[in-house]
Parts: structure tokens; sequence; C-alpha cells
């Protein structure tokens, strides 16, 4: 069987199972990745190199001059008839290693990702930073592709996503979408945001703050009235600010914050939880950003941004504990459970008191 095929095989089985995740580690066999849990899916042990002459070839060449140069690589892959990859290449305990998951070809519909309903209301922004926080794996670039669709569906404007891959694929509705590969169509984040900014977008998607430079562009654009949603590794409302600001030097701090005060429209963070019905379902913590906020997110006073959650409930705000609490009402999650992911358990207890 020749190295293309083989690794055809096993993307072919990871699609077959429904898995999200191709996971090759030296010592181990092929595995996949499922609603959360790993499978395997073959017999026997891989070699490192075994996996390296699997997956290198594939490479684009970007990322093959990544792996070259630095020993891990991203990249994407299309195999006709089967669909798109993306592809991390890396070294683990001196042995190449590689994670390629599955990019769907439905693009996602907010009312069928099990998310509240407030969500939704985030593709009506018509300017500032949106930002989606969560751990990885938490569907944030899912919930970022849905809003696109949503205002796609809706409105006709210009948007631009820059992505490292493009994950979903978004057909030109209402509006006319462009979407940049970082690796194939720039050479990096910065470059395609600068880029961006002369095209006129009227959104601009940027998949994920990786850096600062990145960070401050999308900041200027959403301050010059640009709608610029992203995505933060980060697992609650306050630290997706923090961890904006703690990215630049200490002499800038002060200033990126004053900044974000003035941009930011919105936070939504995300966990994916097992739910009792099968599957996976979203709890979120959800800040529409207010007067307050922004006077918390100058002061760096960021403690008292879960208050802001309350207090703006009726503009759409939610808090955590209370889409733990509806998840338990619909039965995906029993007490127990919801108990162990909240941040605030007194408030989980009274807002379950009396639920059935």
């Amino acid at each position: 069987m020749s190295e293309d095929s083989k690794l055809h095989d096993f993307l072919a089985e990871l699609l077959r199972r429904g898995g999200s995740d191709l996971l090759l580690v030296h010592g181990a066999a092929a595995a996949i990745r499922k609603n959360g849990e790993v499978e395997k899916i073959g017999d026997t042990p891989l070699d490192g190199s075994e996996i390296e002459s699997l997956v290198e070839p594939i490479l684009t060449p970007v990322g093959a001059a990544q792996y070259r140069d630095t020993q891990i690589a991203d990249s994407s892959y299309r195999i006709p008839g089967l669909g798109r990859f993306r592809i991390n290449l890396h070294r683990e305990r001196g042995h190449a290693a590689a994670t390629i998951r599955a990019l769907p070809v439905k693009v996602p519909v907010i009312g069928e990702l099990g998310l509240p309903s407030e969500v939704g209301h985030l593709a009506g922004i018509r300017r500032g930073l949106v930002l989606i926080g969560g751990a990885a794996g938490a569907g944030k670039s899912t919930t970022l592709a849905a809003l696109v669709n949503e205002i796609n569906q809706r409105d006709a404007r210009h948007i631009v996503t820059i992505e490292d891959p493009v994950e979903y694929e978004h057909a030109h509705v209402r509006s006319v979408i462009e979407q940049v590969e970082v690796g194939t169509d720039a050479p990096d984040f910065p470059t395609a945001l600068r880029a961006a900014l002369r095209q006129a977008p009227d959104v601009l998607v940027v998949g994920e703050m990786r850096d600062p430079e990145s960070m401050a562009i999308a900041v200027s654009a959403a301050e010059t009235g640009h709608l610029v949603l992203s995505t933060l590794h980060t697992t609650d409302v306050a630290s997706a600010i923090s961890r904006i600001s703690d990215s630049f030097p200490m002499e800038r701090q002060n200033t990126i914050r004053q900044e974000l005060a003035m941009a930011i429209s919105a936070i939504l963070t995300q966990t994916l939880l097992p739910s009792r019905k099968g599957g996976r379902v979203p709890a979120v913590e959800l800040l529409m950003i207010g007067y307050g906020a922004r006077q918390h997110i100058r002061h760096n006073a960021l403690q008292h941004l879960n208050q802001e959650i309350t207090m703006t409930k009726a503009k759409g705000s939610i808090a955590l504990e209370e889409s733990l609490a509806r998840l338990v009402r619909n039965g995906h999650l029993d007490r127990e459970e919801a108990m162990e992911v909240a941040v605030h358990p007194d408030e989980l207890k009274s807002r379950l008191r009396g639920a059935a």
C-alpha cells in the first residue's frame, strides 16, 4: 500500500466513524477523536519516520518550509471526493507526530448548534470587536462561521476572513466573501490583516488572535468602524481581556486596555460538555459590553465584569450559571455535572431551585 493510500484510508475511516481528528503518534496505533473521546482505528503501532513520510509530502510549500525550519507545521489538504483537512505536523520525544482535523463541508447554522438564542444577536452588531473564547476543541471556529453565515444570509456586506487554514468555505449569498488562507494566500496574519483593511471590508474575520501585532491591528480596525470577529484561547470573559493586554510589553498594556475599552462590543466564551442525550452541548458566558464594562476594562478592574453580565442581562448577556441551568432544565446535564463546571456554584443552586 502506498503512503498516500494508507493516509487516505485513515482519513476515510475518520470520516466514516464521524470523528473530528486523526491522531498519529510514534509508538501508538492510529486513532481518532470522536465526541471528545479517543478511539483506535488500527492495530499496528506507527513509527515516527513513517508518520513523517505519510504527512510531510502533503504539506503546502509554506508548511513544508515551516517544518524544515522549526519542526512544526500547520497546513491544509484537500482530497477530491473525500474532503478538506487541517494538518499539524510536529515532533514529540524526538519523533514526528501529527494531528489532522476533518474540516466540515456544511456551513453551520446558529440555530442548529445548541447555543442560546442570545448568541445569534451577535450577528446584528454593526461595528466593534466581538471575541469568541474557549479552550481548544470548544467549538469557537464553528460559532464564528455560523455568525458569518448569519450575516451572509441577511446582509449585503463585504466580508473578509483570514484563517489558518480556511475551515468553512462560504458561498456568496447576500454578501461578498473573500477568504484568505495564511500560508497560501498570505505569509502571516499581520500581513493579511493590513492587506484586508485596504480592501475596505465591512466585516473582518480573524480566525485566531495569535500575536500582539495581529491583536493591535484588529483592535484598531474595530475602533475605526469595522466589525471584527475573532477567537481567542481563554476560558471566561475577564481572561479574554487580560489575555490580550498581557500579550503586550508592560509599558503598552495600559494603552491597549484603553483601546480595547473603546473597541470591544461583546465577549462570548464557550465550552462543550457531554450531553445525557448524546453528543456534546455548549455552555456559554456572554457579555454585551456597556458603559460599566468599558470603565472596568479601562481601569483594569476585570474582577467586576462578572457583575456586568448580570446587570446587562436585558441587553442579551448570559451568565455561565444561567447557561448551565438551562442545560439542566432541558435534560442535557444533571445537577452534579453542572456544579462541577460552574464558577459560582451557589449562584447555580439558586437558579436551579425548583427545577425538576
